[in-house]
């Protein structure tokens, strides 16, 4: 079975511990901007949403649907998307631009982004 991060967007704090923890885990430095996750405000709804890196993508999403609900309230999709397209910069290095996906921090994964969560928004489960 293999290990997935599971986001549960209610109960993050927008602390972005685990922003800074990715990028000291990939980089050595700290520079969120090469973090492999975002944490997002809806300042409307005071809500953080956590967004972990996916898949690479050459081109952009040809999806109708850019719209979806949570707890009533309408988000575009793509700022949700956990690809890295060239539409959004913010999963790609921006010292080069290449594409940035989550590895789990290693193999076997052991999410550092997960460890540091005290909230409890970021877990992991088997898959």
């Amino acid at each position: 079975m293999k290990k997935k991060i599971k986001i549960d967007q209610k109960k993050c704090s927008g602390c972005r511990q685990c922003e800074i923890v990715c990028s000291l885990k990939h980089f050595q430095n700290l520079n969120t901007k090469k973090s492999r996750i975002r944490v997002f405000l809806d300042e409307d709804a005071n809500l953080y949403f956590p967004v972990i890196s996916g898949p690479i993508t050459e081109e952009e999403c040809k999806s109708k649907n850019n719209v979806i609900i949570i707890d009533g309230k309408q988000y575009d999709s793509c700022a949700l998307c956990r690809a890295s397209c060239p539409s959004k910069m913010w999963f790609r290095e921006p010292d080069t631009e290449i594409p940035l996906k989550c590895d789990f921090c290693g193999d076997p994964p052991d999410p550092e982004c997960v460890k540091v969560c005290a909230s409890g928004a970021l877990s992991t489960e088997e898959s």
